[in-house]
């Protein structure tokens, strides 16, 4: 598209030293185009391990999780790319999987793809105080939405860059994904999930699912959002 990026992939990463190097070694070249890690801040140590393999390194404007996603989709939107893929950067996301996201998109199936987490493999991967508090936040959406149900509400995700740009994101906290499933759904977008193998994280802890505290206060501005964008028009 006009020279510029057909393919970005966003990873935020806030202090995740020991494992972007992994999450970036794992990335496909011939399937991305341009790779942006989005860190906490210069002083970050993950800015010197991301830019040694190459990427991008972007430091948002202001702290949080959706924060971080909107500063490299702004990124990837100004370079006219035509898809953007979000993973987080703890290397519970698998890079590898990313062509299977892509796929339902190039095929025209599909406008934006769900890397739902899979934890046969890894069941411990995912707390289970942060697998109950999703579970609500999910009922309330279908209750909500009235669509067949999301199955997750996955880091992993991979959107056409139109669809993105309709969506007016605008959520600059963990409350991102709620906003961009529930604007998704209200809009009509084709949405198609991907069971995607789900990894323990690789040093550190979860600001989320690290801990009961961060996951209840996780699930009551989930569910804030869920109330929010599902029941308010859709701008």
């Amino acid at each position: 598209m006009g020279g510029g990026t057909r393919v970005a992939l966003v990873i935020p990463a806030w202090n995740e030293p020991e494992a972007i190097g992994a999450v970036l070694d794992e990335v496909t070249p011939d399937t991305v185009d341009q790779v942006m890690v989005v860190v906490g801040g210069e002083s970050d140590p993950t800015v010197a391990v991301a830019r040694g393999r190459g990427a991008r390194v972007l430091v948002p404007h202001a702290r949080g999780y959706g924060a971080a996603c909107w500063t490299g989709a702004q990124a990837a939107l100004a370079d006219n790319a035509s898809v953007v893929a979000f993973l987080d950067g703890d290397y519970a996301d698998p890079p590898a999987a990313l062509p299977h996201l892509l796929a339902p998109i190039a095929e025209g199936r599909a406008d934006l793809v769900l890397g739902c987490r899979d934890l046969r493999r890894f069941p411990d991967a995912l707390p289970v105080h942060a697998r109950l508090g999703n579970r609500l936040v999910l009922r309330v959406l279908r209750i909500f939405l009235g669509v067949p149900p999301f199955t997750d509400l996955p880091s992993f995700k991979v959107i056409r860059a139109d669809a993105l740009r309709a969506l007016h994101m605008r959520e600059m906290t963990y409350g991102w994904t709620i906003e961009m499933l529930t604007k998704a759904a209200r809009a009509g977008l084709r949405i198609e999930e991907v069971r995607v193998e789900y990894r323990p994280r690789l040093g550190g802890r979860s600001k989320v699912a690290g801990s009961v505290g961060g996951s209840v206060a996780a699930a009551c501005k989930l569910l804030g959002c869920a109330f929010a964008y599902a029941s308010s028009p859709c701008k």
